[in-house]
């Protein structure tokens, strides 16, 4: 496996365990963004642009529950 591979690996991994765990705590959904963001620099720099952009996306909609959860300034 190469380098590459591995981050790919980890942030995929990464997602799996924190979208799992989401219901524990709003830090979770916040660590959720975190792997979805990079999930979607491993879809950029592996040239698989439209896995990135989703993920880029499932990030921003991540970071925006986050925000707008019980317990932020924000929301």
């Amino acid at each position: 496996m190469d380098g590459l591979t591995l981050f790919g690996l980890f942030a995929v991994t990464a997602m799996l365990v924190t979208y799992a765990l989401e219901r524990r705590s709003r830090w979770y959904v916040l660590g959720f963004a975190g792997a979805c963001s990079l999930g979607s620099v491993y879809g950029f720099l592996q040239g698989a642009w439209p896995f990135g952009l989703v993920e880029a996306i499932w990030s921003l909609v991540a970071l925006r529950r986050f925000m707008m959860s019980p317990g932020t300034a924000i929301g």
